[in-house]
Formats: C-alpha cells, sequence, structure tokens
C-alpha cells in the first residue's frame, strides 16, 4: 500500500539486523584484534554466505578506576574461553536464524523444483478431476478456466496478495473473493475492510455513525460485502474445513474434500471437484430436456448446456397478431415483426410505411380540430379521441392567485388590485407589488447579513450574497491539507490534490485524489516475457522483478557458436544455450569424419595459475575456461589381418597396423609333422610356393625325434630323427615267452608285426604240450596254444552210483557235460531204506532214553529238598530198565553186515 510503499523492509532485512545485533559482542569482553566469521544469511536474506564481523579493540583501563577484584579462590577466567563461548553462542543463532529463512522460502510456492513440480502438479490435478471426468467419459474441455486458476496456484509467483504486493505462501492464512476469485492474505483483507469501512463512515454524525451497514468492496473487482462479512477465519476454498493443514499432495490452501459449491447459474446440482481455486466448471450432470419451441423430443443433455435448439421455424404469433415467428428455435420471446406495411397515424391524416410491430404513431401536425366553445382551436398534436373543452373556460384565477372571475374565454383575466405577496427568491421576504402579470422582481430590502463561515456581519441588500475574504484553516479529510477555501461554511470540500504518493509497486504513483489511508493497489499489469519474446505472461505491477520468466514453447533461435551450420533443437532460454551435442564430423586426417559429440566450447580446469597469498587464505575453486579441443583419435574399426595370417580383427583406425596375435605361428615344417611353435610372426613367402600354411626361413626348425606311430606290436622308436615319409622296417629281435609261459622265445620284430593272426599263433607256440589244467583236474592234451583250453577231455574216469555200490568206466568230457549218469538199483535201495529204518530207531531209543534221565534227576531233586534221607548215607540205585531195541540190537545188526559184505 502506499503508506508502506516508501519504508518497506525486505523480507530478509530483519533477518540480518538481529543477526549483526547478535553478532556485536561488548566491547570489554572481546579479545584483542579478534575478527569472527559469523555463519549466516546477508542483507537481503541470502543463505550459505559468510559475514566478518570485526569486534573493537579493548580500550586501556585508566589508572582512576581499579580493576575489579576477583573472589578469592576462584579460577581466573581465561579471555579466550570466554570469547570462543561468545563466539559459540552467536554462531547458533544465525544459524537458527538462517534455517528458519531457508524453511519460510522452501514453504512459498515460488521454490518448486521446475521438474519435480511439475510431475507432483500433474499428479495433484489429476486426482482433483477425477470425479468430474468421471462424469463425462474423460472429458475435460470444460475445465480449462478451473485448471488455469490451480495452475496459477502452483506457478512460482503466480500467487501474488494484490494489498501487501508480495507472495502467497503455502502455509499462510488467505481470503478468496467470490466475484474474482483473487486471493489475498487474511490479515491484509481485514485491514483492507476496517480501512475502507472507516473512510466511508469517517464524513458521518456521531448520529449517523452505525445506523447504516456500509459495505467494502474486494480490491481487485470491487465486489461489495456487508460489514458482517468481513472475514475473520481461515477457510479453505470451500468453506467447509477452518484452518486446513498443510498437504504437500494437495493444492495449496485445500481440504481435499469435495467442493460441493452450487453451480452458478443455480441448476439444482453442486460442484463434484475436490476443493478449488477459482469457479467452479459447468455442471456435468446428464438432463432430459426439450429444444426451445417444445417441439423436438427430449434428449439427454449436459445440465450446463440443457437449453438447446431444434433449428426448426419458431412459428409462434407474433404481437402484431397477423403474422408468424419465421426465425429458427429460439430461446425467450419472439423479435418484433419484422414486416412493413402502410399504416395511417393517430389523427388519420397522413399514410406511412411502418414497421408492423408499431401499427400506432403520431404525426408532426397540431389537431386544429374547433372547440366546443366556436371560438378556439385544438393546440394538441396528432391525437386520439376528442379534443375536450376549450381550456379558457369556467373559473379562473387571477395573477395573484387570491381573487376568481368567471368571464367568456374571449375576454382576459384581469388583476385584482390586492398586495401580490408571492415569496421572493430569498424565501423570506414577500413581493409588496400589486397584482402583476410576469415574474415579481429581486428583493430589494437592506438586511444585517453573516458570511457564510460566520465570522463577520454586514448590512447589505437581501438578494446579494455575502462572502468574507478569510481564509479556511480547518484540515480537509486527507487529513493532509488545509482547505484554505474564502469564507468556507464548516464543511469543507474533499482535498482536490492528487495524492502522489509511490503505490506498492514502486514503479508508480498514487493517481487519485489526496485520500487518508492506504492508496489503492497498482492496477497495473506487467508483462514478463521470455528471452524471444513469444511467450507472455501477465503478473500485477512490481512483481515482474521476483516473478521467474515464463516457460517458452518455441525452439531457440540464437546462431550456433560452434561449428555447426545449425543448433540443436531446444527451447528459448535465458543465459547461453546448452553445450553442442551433436556429432563433430570434421573430416580427420584418416578420412573419417570425428563420431564424438561437438567440443568445440569444452570447459577446461585451469589449476596452478593462482597462488594462495599465506595459510590464512581459503583455497579456491577451480577456474574452468572454454576452449576447443583437438578431436580424438579415429575409433572407426578396420579388419586388419595379424602378422602370420591367422585371423582378421577389427583395430581402431589410428592403429591399425599388422599385429601379433600371440598365438603359435602353427605352419607346417619341413618334417611334415611338427609346426611352429613361435609366437604369430611375418613369414616370407618362397618363389613358387602357392601353400600358405607352408613354413617360411623365419619358422623355427624340428629337432625331435621320429614319432610316428609304429606298427602294431612294435615297441622299438624309429633310428632316424623327424622325417617326412614312412619309416623303415624295424630289424629287432624279440624276447617273447610262448603262450603256456614256460619256454623264451627269440623272434624278428618285422616277422612278428607283419604276421597275421594264425602265423602269430605258431610263431608264438613252444609246440610242447600244454600245462595247463582242465577244470575237471586232467592235463590238456593240447600243443603250447593261447586262448582257454578246450574242455572237451578224453581220458576216462569211473563213475559211481549215489550208495557207491555200483561203478562204470566213462570219458571225463561226457561227465562233465552231465549227458551221463549212474542210477542205483532195487537192491541199493533196500539197504538203503533198512539203513534209515536203523537210524529212525535208534534216533528214537536216544529220545527215550534222555527222557527216563531227566526223570530220575528230577526225582532225585524232589527227595533232597524233602529231607526224607538225611541221615541215612546211601546211595540211591536207580534201575534203568533196558529197550526192546537195546535188547534185539545185536541180533539184527550182524546178518545184515554180513549180506552187505557178501554183495560188495
Amino acid at each position: 500500500q502506499g503508506g508502506r510503499g516508501r519504508g518497506r523492509a525486505r523480507p530478509g532485512d530483519g533477518l540480518a539486523a538481529r543477526a549483526g545485533a547478535a553478532a556485536r559482542p561488548p566491547a570489554p569482553k572481546a579479545p584483542d584484534d579478534a575478527c569472527v566469521a559469523a555463519a549466516g544469511t546477508g542483507g537481503a536474506g541470502a543463505s550459505g554466505e559468510c559475514r566478518v564481523v570485526s569486534f573493537p579493540l579493548r580500550q586501556p583501563r585508566s589508572p582512576l578506576w581499579p580493576a575489579p577484584s576477583r573472589p578469592s579462590g576462584s579460577p581466573p577466567q581465561c579471555p579466550e574461553l570466554s570469547s570462543q563461548k561468545k563466539f559459540d553462542e552467536i554462531k547458533k543463532a544465525n544459524q537458527a536464524a538462517a534455517k528458519k529463512l531457508v524453511e519460510d522460502q522452501f514453504s512459498s510456492s515460488s521454490e518448486d523444483d521446475d521438474e519435480d513440480a511439475e510431475a507432483k502438479q500433474g499428479k495433484i490435478l489429476a486426482k482433483t478431476f477425477t470425479i468430474y471426468t468421471s462424469q463425462t467419459d474423460g472429458d475435460a474441455s470444460e475445465l480449462e478456466r478451473t485448471r488455469q486458476y490451480m495452475n496459477e496456484a502452483f506457478q512460482s509467483g503466480a500467487m501474488t496478495c494484490l494489498i501487501c504486493i508480495a507472495s502467497v505462501k503455502r502455509n499462510q492464512a488467505v481470503w478468496s473473493c467470490c466475484g474474482c476469485f483473487c486471493i489475498f492474505h487474511l490479515v491484509c483483507i481485514q485491514k483492507w475492510a476496517k480501512d475502507s469501512l472507516f473512510l466511508v463512515s469517517s464524513p458521518l454524525t456521531d448520529d449517523d455513525f452505525g445506523k447504516k451497514d456500509y459495505p467494502w468492496p474486494c480490491p481487485k473487482c470491487r465486489f461489495e460485502y456487508k460489514r458482517s462479512e468481513t472475514p475473520s477465519k481461515y477457510y479453505c476454498y470451500c468453506g467447509k474445513v477452518e484452518n486446513p493443514t498443510l498437504d504437500p499432495w494437495l493444492v495449496p490452501h485445500s481440504c481435499g474434500q469435495i467442493c460441493e459449491r452450487e453451480f452458478k447459474p443455480s441448476c439444482g446440482h453442486k460442484c463434484l471437484l475436490l476443493c478449488h481455486p477459482g469457479p467452479c466448471p459447468p455442471c456435468p450432470k446428464m438432463v432430459t430436456t426439450t429444444c426451445h419451441c417444445k417441439k423436438a423430443k427430449p434428449v439427454p443433455r449436459r445440465c450446463s448446456a440443457k437449453e438447446w435448439s431444434c433449428r426448426l421455424p419458431c412459428g409462434r404469433t407474433l404481437l402484431c397478431g397477423q403474422h408468424a415467428c419465421e426465425n429458427s428455435c429460439h430461446a425467450g420471446d419472439c423479435q418484433p415483426c419484422p414486416r412493413v406495411s402502410k399504416q395511417r397515424c393517430i389523427c388519420g391524416r397522413q399514410t406511412a410505411e411502418r414497421l408492423c410491430a408499431s401499427p400506432q404513431w403520431q404525426c408532426d401536425q397540431v389537431c386544429g380540430k374547433r372547440l366546443p366553445c366556436g371560438n378556439h382551436t385544438c393546440e394538441h398534436v396528432c391525437h386520439a379521441g376528442p379534443c375536450g373543452d376549450c381550456p379558457r373556460s369556467g373559473k379562473r384565477s387571477c395573477p395573484c392567485g387570491k381573487s376568481k372571475f368567471t368571464l367568456p374565454c374571449t375576454e382576459d383575466v384581469p388583476t385584482c388590485g390586492d398586495s401580490c405577496d408571492k415569496v421572493l427568491e430569498c424565501g423570506i421576504h414577500k413581493c409588496s407589488q400589486r397584482c402583476h402579470r410576469g415574474p415579481c422582481e429581486i428583493c430589494r430590502q437592506e438586511v444585517e447579513k453573516q458570511c457564510r463561515c460566520g465570522k463577520h456581519t454586514k448590512r447589505m441588500p437581501c438578494h446579494k450574497p455575502y462572502l468574507c475574504e478569510t481564509k479556511c484553516t480547518k484540515i480537509r479529510d486527507c487529513q493532509k491539507h488545509q482547505c484554505r477555501r474564502k469564507c468556507c461554511s464548516g464543511n469543507c470540500p474533499p482535498c482536490d490534490q492528487v495524492c502522489g504518493r509511490t503505490l506498492g509497486c514502486r514503479n508508480h504513483k498514487c493517481p487519485s485524489g489526496c485520500h487518508r489511508g492506504s492508496c489503492n493497489p497498482c492496477p497495473e499489469t506487467v508483462d514478463v516475457k521470455c528471452n524471444c519474446g513469444k511467450t507472455v505472461i501477465k503478473v500485477p505491477c512490481g512483481r515482474e522483478r521476483t516473478i521467474r520468466p515464463p516457460k517458452c514453447k518455441q525452439l531457440c533461435s540464437r546462431p550456433p557458436t560452434c561449428h555447426h551450420s545449425t543448433q540443436e533443437k531446444h527451447y528459448c532460454h535465458f543465459g547461453q544455450c546448452p553445450p553442442c551435442r551433436q556429432s563433430c564430423q570434421k573430416t580427420l586426417t584418416c578420412g573419417h569424419l570425428c563420431p564424438v559429440s561437438c567440443h568445440d566450447e569444452a570447459l577446461v580446469k585451469q589449476t596452478g595459475l593462482h597462488q594462495s597469498a599465506g595459510p590464512w587464505e581459503q583455497p579456491s575453486e577451480p577456474a574452468f575456461i572454454q576452449t576447443a579441443l583437438p578431436c580424438p583419435p579415429c575409433q572407426v574399426p578396420i579388419p586388419v589381418e595379424c602378422l602370420g595370417q591367422h585371423e582378421v580383427s577389427p583395430l581402431p583406425c589410428h592403429s591399425a597396423n599388422p599385429y601379433s596375435c600371440k598365438r603359435f605361428c602353427g605352419r607346417l615344417l619341413d618334417c611334415q609333422n611338427h609346426t611352429c611353435m613361435k609366437e604369430c610372426h611375418r613369414v616370407t613367402k618362397l618363389n613358387g610356393s602357392t601353400d600358405g600354411k607352408k613354413a617360411g626361413p623365419e619358422c623355427s626348425q624340428c629337432e625331435e625325434e621320429c614319432t610316428k606311430p609304429r606298427p602294431s606290436g612294435c615297441p622299438h622308436r624309429c633310428v632316424l630323427p623327424c622325417h617326412p615319409g614312412d619309416c623303415p622296417s624295424c630289424l629287432q629281435m624279440l624276447k617273447i615267452k610262448c603262450h603256456c609261459k614256460l619256454s623264451v622265445l627269440y623272434i624278428e620284430c618285422l616277422k612278428l608285426t607283419r604276421a597275421d593272426l594264425k602265423e602269430k599263433e605258431l610263431l608264438i607256440s613252444c609246440k610242447n604240450q600244454c600245462p595247463k589244467e582242465l577244470p575237471c583236474g586232467h592235463r590238456c592234451k593240447e600243443i603250447c596254444h593261447s586262448g582257454s583250453c578246450p574242455l572237451n577231455c578224453s581220458q576216462k574216469v569211473k563213475l559211481r552210483c549215489l550208495c557207491k555200490r555200483l561203478k562204470k568206466e566213462i570219458q571225463c568230457s561226457k561227465i562233465q557235460e552231465g549227458q551221463v549218469s549212474l542210477e542205483c538199483d532195487a537192491l541199493c535201495k533196500e539197504m538203503k531204506r533198512k539203513a534209515s529204518e536203523i537210524k529212525e530207531a535208534e534216533a528214537k531209543a536216544a529220545i527215550e532214553e534222555e527222557k527216563r534221565r531227566q526223570q530220575a534227576e528230577l526225582e532225585a531233586f524232589e527227595n533232597r529238598l524233602k529231607g526224607r534221607r538225611k541221615n541215612k548215607r546211601r546211595k540211591d540205585e536207580v534201575e534203568v530198565e533196558q529197550s526192546t531195541w537195546q535188547k534185539y540190537k545185536n541180533l539184527i545188526m550182524l546178518p545184515v553186515f554180513g549180506v552187505a559184505v557178501v554183495m560188495v
């Protein structure tokens, strides 16, 4: 406002003053020549800077004043510790103040990071419009005006209080006008309303003050509010929540609930968006409605566009009563009939072409008909109906109005001769002339008149005003200038001088008349342009110095600063263009094009240029200069064959020379058996040589023994060194055992290796009988042989029956094959039966004998337990009865054995 515009403190001035005051300790307690760097904020609230505060020197103590005594027993105070403690306290205070300032700045809507803010803003807008777009099937065309207000809520510096010309922060209490939806600080609008009401009611007297509820206007749109509507609390946009909490995922100053404000014009529905700034969008509900003329069938349409036209002729009868409306289906009343016809005026004297909608009209002629008196004519302009009686008929009054006369209409009314007595223009005296025609004269009586200011009197004619020369010394309503009007009545007019105070924008002066209180906000707007000037935003005057320039979507049109003809496409910006990222494309010495990014303006770090003055000097940041760097070596891959022609590898163009692949050479040596084991090397081709795999003079010479495979069975090496072709025949003798391993034979290696299987069998055989035993236990009858012996043993052996009584000579091989067997005859079976019977009888007798023995032992044991024979020490004789077998076995066995002996 105007009063605060001159001496308004900047946001950081108070903090800097407090930090400076806190950084100055008392002079007597400061260390000598101390200079302390206090970390804090600078003059305009710049964070991260260091300000050096110099303490004054200690003044020498006067000899007249004794030094302050120290209590006995107390330790001496070190001045260095005391100053360090003061320094720590000041440092903490400055850091706390700087932290608070940074938090306040970051809480403002103008300090958000651009990229994060855009992504976050998109999510918040999508969340706010979700319910609305669900009703419109994703159509958001009607939300552009509301989206603009919400974008301004997020845009850096767009939300500006027009009263104090300062940014509206997220954490500040605000008030929104319901007419223009402009946002103000709550404290600012409260003061504005209070000042407006005071200025309106100040000219009133004490009796009239408070009897009328004077309104106060919005600073921007001048929408008037009642005194009772002055905001006293901080509400969200929809007015549901008092003091809404700060939520970074909601629109600033929004409660996050559904708006539910009624649409304007009212349709019965409520807003479906989340709590939002600005006006509510059109109603998205679907209703069934018919057209304006009611001829078409009802169709479903948006509630905000429910009135529609079917484009058919209206057909309603016009006011003329003769024609029908020919316009297409429309809203409201039909237009007047546009047809033209000839119509007579009211008196019927003239005829003219006029619109059918206005059939009655008056001409310019006087009526002129003879009145009933027969002496005068009607003086009215064209009219309808009878002319009426003569205006001079009946009783008429004299000029002064005191007497009345009844005279013919042809005679004038005479004067009555009495005094006029009409009140003159002065309003005090009456006319003293006799009854007369015409106006009365001016008042000529002399009276004692008082001037308008009431300070002087004078005798003078009543009709003349009396104004003294005394100038009014009262202060006008602006409370700045005197009235200085001659002979003022006390009701001084408003000050006619121009206010001229600098407005809050600091660019213009108040053009209004001189007034009390704060000046109105600057009504001007300033265009803030991008660098190219194609993108423009309008901001309140005074905000152009702090608001960020708009983001321009136009491409940068600056000429390139590198060797390229055109620069890389990027958007309009301030400052230097970003480094060129196009490929260099300069022609290198090898003929290829440089593929790396443009390096005409590379930043190169310079070191060692600045030498510090001493150890106390802080190291300076390294300097960077822009300079053109040479193109790097060519990296285009070129296929290059190694020295030994083993492989073809792609090498960078700048180092594309023959190389060693580190493999073995691998070329076939003259021996035709081995390859060159040297590392890959250059090979000179001999004249007439067409084989690319043949060793050259640079290859190594073979010094190995002959390693060619010998004939199977030959254990000797080749007597020649490594050579091409076949090895010579082996003439050495082999010492080898025969098949039966009993004799040692000496055979030529050549004969043995060249012999086939049958010949080898004969050469290794000693020609003696084979000493091996057959599985049957007899010796092999064959001559010394290899492998296993044949199983057809021809030796004869004796074959017995199972009871060994019968025997027979049979060939051994047949017995091994199981072809021949000797069965027992009937006598053998009888003897076997009798033998088995004898064995069974002996087994039964043994069992019975064991039972009797056990029974006797049991009876003896029982007798010892009973003690019947304690004193009688005699042996109990137990008689054992012999069994039938024991009695007659000798008689049976003797004849049986006799018969067996005879048979054998």
